[in-house]
């Protein structure tokens, strides 16, 4: 597996590469060119949410020119570290490792968003209200205080993936309607503690965006006869927001990006829902994860970022051209009012200019 146009594997330890375009003279000489041949700003619609960018590199904006808050100290001991399990509640699952100890832990969120209960038929009032019920937990990805994610093996990121369909599993036994599995990485992207954890979400209802994807699913099938996502696949394959392929997963810049470098890991298998993968498939997916963290890293060290799993729904219909996602949005530019007001995003980096840095790097 090797990222789109790179003749031989870099090593992870090297210095970080400067982008192109680092000073204002080269900046005008080397501008970033639109589809129309020009460097204008582009209003681009994402093909699968309808969610709109405003890519605008005429503001000038690099990678190198964000710079991460600084990590506020903690205090007092980690609950989440070896030999302080008693300061969490109890565990709900645990994964071992080649030594014997744990290797992933699941515990409850001690400050959940949704408590356990009865999920009521919502009303048909203007106004619904529904219970707050459903799970939140949060999975313990290492024992190691001072390692990201990024840091992490293959096999170590395969157990976080394991625990997840563990935990996906219980809750569509439950009765759930979605889990959702999260990451929040760095103060800015709104983690809570330093030591690398994810979170699921046991949901009693559908995500809004997720019945978006669904409805623009169905309307492309009804309309071109074909599968959006293959479309995407096909498509990126050949563009320059291209930045790896394996034998499973292609990783390419978001066309329609909310931030930065936000990049996305389809899944180009039809028809192959998460919970059918072998291991081997999940170690694969493990593995571009990986690769991009580290790049992204290397063009913002201690990038602070979120990531999301867009996946088939535990229980009900959804469209047999869905495939299941993953998209990784960085937390470099801050949400304001255009974009509160216009549900549209500013965008000061082009997506085919972010994915030749991450090919680089």
């Amino acid at each position: 597996m090797r990222p789109a146009g790179e003749k031989s594997r870099r090593s992870a330890s090297r210095p970080a590469p400067r982008p192109p375009c680092v000073s204002v003279a080269n900046a005008s000489r080397r501008r970033w060119k639109n589809s129309a041949g020009n460097s204008l700003p582009e209003i681009r619609e994402d093909p699968l949410s309808g969610r709109l960018s405003l890519v605008a590199p005429e503001r000038g904006r690099r990678p190198h020119d964000f710079q991460p808050l600084p990590e506020t100290a903690e205090t007092g001991p980690c609950p989440f570290c070896p030999g302080n399990e008693h300061l969490t509640p109890p565990e709900l699952l645990r994964l071992t490792g080649p030594e014997g100890d744990w290797s992933v832990r699941v515990v409850p969120n001690k400050f959940a968003a949704l408590v356990p209960g009865k999920a009521d038929p919502p009303p048909s009032d203007l106004f619904v209200v529904l219970p707050g019920v459903g799970r939140h937990e949060v999975i313990i990805e290492t024992p190691e205080h001072e390692r990201a994610l990024a840091e992490l093996s293959p096999s170590q990121v395969l157990r976080v993936l394991e625990a997840f369909r563990q935990r996906k599993e219980a809750f569509q036994a439950e009765g759930w309607r979605y889990g959702l599995f999260f990451k929040n990485h760095g103060a800015r992207a709104g983690a809570s503690r330093r030591h690398s954890h994810s979170q699921v979400l046991a949901l009693p209802f559908l995500p809004p965006l997720l019945k978006r994807e669904f409805a623009r699913l169905e309307e492309f099938r009804h309309r071109k006869g074909r599968c959006l996502f293959c479309e995407m696949v096909e498509k990126e394959r050949r563009e320059p927001r291209k930045i790896l392929e394996s034998e499973n997963f292609l990783a390419a810049a978001a066309f329609a990006p909310r931030q930065p470098l936000e990049t996305w890991i389809l899944h180009k298998a039809h028809g192959r829902p998460f919970d059918t993968l072998e291991e081997r498939e999940l170690l694969e997916f493990a593995e571009v994860l990986l690769h991009l963290l580290r790049a992204l890293n290397r063009i913002v060290p201690n990038l602070p970022y979120n990531f999301f799993l867009h996946l088939e729904p535990l229980k009900g219909p959804f469209p047999e051209d869905f495939h299941w996602h993953l998209e990784l949005v960085p937390a470099l530019t801050r949400v304001a009012g255009f974009e509160w007001g216009a549900e549209a995003y500013i965008v000061p980096v082009a997506p085919e200019e972010a994915a030749a840095w991450l090919r680089e790097a």
